[in-house]
């Protein structure tokens, strides 16, 4: 189905623009590592919560409908696109949000998903994005933003993981 390689088209768009010259608020490499942390930070929290919701896709295939994992990928692309090319137009986030949207929208008339899902799915990307460039920004030398954050997977027993968020306030 053409929403399995939509879900892509926010990163071809950000190759397009950077290839094509426009500087982007990041340097390649520091890119990249972006989009690795914010894709590590989507799949596990996006999995996490599809095995502990349990929720029955429209079509009856299984039960991993919530949140849509297709949606937080476009979500995630298009907010990385949106943060690296803002300052030089607001167009290239129109775009990216544009073909995000549309792969929630395929989702549904797909019925692979419900509206919650993919409402959900969203925030899951753009939350990940977020948490990816907030990290990144302290960990690999960046422009200070005022307090330290820090991320660490964590181990909780009994099989359960996930993610331990900390923050010190600094004057």
């Amino acid at each position: 189905m053409i929403d399995n390689t939509v879900i892509f088209l926010p990163y071809v768009e950000l190759g397009a623009v950077a290839l094509a010259g426009v500087e982007s608020r990041n340097d390649r490499i520091n890119t990249l590592l972006i989009i690795a942390k914010g894709e590590a930070i989507m799949l596990a929290s996006t999995f996490a919560v599809k095995y502990l919701a349990h929720e029955t896709r429209p079509n009856g295939q299984d039960n991993l409908s919530f949140p849509s994992g297709h949606t937080a990928q476009a979500f995630l692309a298009a907010s990385i696109v949106h943060t690296e090319f803002r300052d030089k137009s607001q167009w290239y986030g129109v775009g990216a949000y544009t073909i995000a949207t549309s792969v929630a929208a395929l989702r549904m008339i797909n019925d692979k998903h419900w509206q919650s899902d993919v409402v959900a799915g969203a925030g899951f990307g753009i939350l990940s994005a977020h948490l990816a460039y907030l990290s990144h920004r302290n960990r690999w030398g960046r422009k200070s933003i005022g307090r330290d954050i820090g991320m660490t997977p964590a181990y909780f027993g009994s099989g359960a993981s996930g993610v331990s968020l900390t923050w010190r306030p600094t004057k």
